[in-house]
């Protein structure tokens, strides 16, 4: 999972610490990582044995962009037409850009987070992976707390809220 991000070293590094919004040029070239980070992969692994390795790092860099409606990138795909590491990928990815701080804006509380991630499944997010999501927050509350400043790391009452979805169809 460390590389799923790999490509990102094709991106112009103006384009990466950029503090605001990206123009729609800088946009493209920003989502030309996934491509060329699955490309980077298959060529060191090329030479190894583990072909399922391969494929499964190849799909996470490739991959973990697209969102579950479709309307992701590079290449659109919906549903489980995207292989499951990356749906996996998607969800800790987008939690991480939530709640690190990055040069464009500051941390997100992790109850904040969790409520865009919730709010994304069955549209960025495979809805099925909801209950591994859920399962695993404490453990990801617990690890980015670990990364925290001392004077910080005062944990956040977790609500006890069980959200549940409607279906609309």
């Amino acid at each position: 999972a460390p590389m799923h991000d790999l490509g990102k070293i094709a991106v112009d590094d103006a384009i990466l610490r950029k503090p605001g919004r990206f123009t729609d040029a800088e946009f493209a070239e920003m989502k030309k990582h996934a491509a060329e980070g699955a490309r980077v992969i298959h060529e060191i692994l090329a030479k190894t044995d583990d072909d399922a390795f391969h494929i499964l790092a190849e799909n996470v860099a490739h991959y973990h962009h697209e969102r579950w409606d479709g309307s992701g990138y590079p290449d659109n795909l919906k549903g489980e037409q995207i292989p499951l590491e990356a749906r996996i990928m998607a969800i800790a990815d987008v939690y991480d850009a939530l709640v690190s701080k990055r040069v464009y804006k500051d941390s997100m509380s992790f109850a904040d987070a969790d409520a865009i991630i919730m709010r994304g499944m069955g549209t960025q997010f495979d809805p099925s992976l909801e209950k591994y999501y859920v399962s695993a927050r404490p453990k990801l509350e617990a690890y980015y707390s670990s990364l925290l400043p001392v004077e910080q790391a005062v944990p956040e009452p977790v609500p006890k809220v069980l959200h549940i979805r409607k279906d609309t169809q």
